[in-house]
């Protein structure tokens, strides 16, 4: 097995360089707009979304400059998210990647302004022609980024379920409830990561199904650790308040199933995951360590 956490380190650490570059700050009062959005992009985080860019962009030899682009868009977006949900009137929270979140560092009406900057710059991103030559593919990009993010099969849809999920749901629903909700909000734009790989390297009718299926799997084991990690997690390293899920009664697989049997299907779902890479044989050695770390992370 490579050492993935130092992989992904190392990738982080060029690719905070690289996206600073995005955002050059007016000379006008719009400046503090701009600056707020770049707190919030550049200020740390994982980068597993644009790392997951990469690494299936690479099966397929696309150049760095088209992943790294990709890459910059889908993080923007995803920063927009977090924008958002850390509000006042979403999940209140006062801290993110262990920093103030937006709004604590700027203000309400500035964050809610470089969340929206945020979220029309990564289409901006995408639709330049350094993304990709050819126009189809861009366009592609586009439609699956907007599907992702959106109100109806992604991350808004996803987000509206989690706020108004119930424990007082019918117990036969609450399992298929909390699997879409995981699924939309954050396996969406995990989705999208390895969809885009995918798009930029032609892939085939095969490699792509099991894209598809490795990105489902490792999206749902991927909420299911940040949701055990909101109850086990040491909130220094987590770098977000802990025990937020059960103060807002909200339903996860920790409050249906308990930790023990969460943490059992998040390992059945990265087995899955890895199974589905078989088509790359050992190409795909780096994408299968990263389902692994997805569960054995301590943030």
């Amino acid at each position: 097995m490579s050492d993935v956490k130092q992989i992904i380190n190392a990738f982080a650490k060029e690719f905070n360089a690289y996206i600073a570059g995005y955002f050059p700050l007016p000379d006008g009062p719009e400046k503090r707009v701009a600056e707020a959005m770049a707190y919030s992009v550049t200020n740390g985080g994982k980068r597993l979304r644009p790392f997951l860019v990469a690494e299936t962009a690479k099966l397929f030899d696309v150049s760095p400059e088209q992943y790294l682009r990709v890459g910059a868009a889908l993080e923007c977006l995803h920063s927009y998210s977090l924008i958002h949900d850390d509000l006042p009137a979403m999940d209140n929270d006062d801290l993110r990647r262990g920093k103030p979140t937006c709004h604590k560092q700027f203000d309400e009406a500035t964050a809610i302004l470089a969340g929206d900057g945020l979220l029309t710059y990564a289409f901006e991103i995408l639709s330049h022609k350094k993304t990709a030559d050819d126009a189809r593919i861009r366009c592609q990009l586009i439609q699956l980024l907007a599907q992702g993010a959106g109100a109806f099969t992604g991350m808004v849809a996803g987000q509206m379920l989690d706020l108004y999920a119930e424990r007082e749901t019918p117990a036969d629903d609450q399992y298929d409830l909390i699997k879409n909700i995981e699924a939309m909000k954050t396996g969406r734009l995990l989705r999208f990561a390895c969809e885009a790989g995918s798009v930029l390297g032609r892939a085939t009718t095969e490699e792509h199904n099991a894209l598809m299926v490795y990105a489902r799997n490792i999206g749902m084991a991927f909420q299911i650790a940040d949701d055990i990690l909101d109850v086990t997690g040491n909130q220094e390293l987590v770098g977000k308040t802990l025990n937020k899920d059960a103060a807002q009664d909200k339903l996860t697989f920790v409050s249906l199933c308990g930790i023990d049997e969460a943490r059992a299907i998040a390992i059945k779902l990265v087995e899955d995951a890895k199974t589905a890479l078989s088509v790359f044989g050992e190409k795909a050695g780096i994408l299968k360590d990263l389902a692994q770390y997805i569960i054995d992370r301590e943030k």
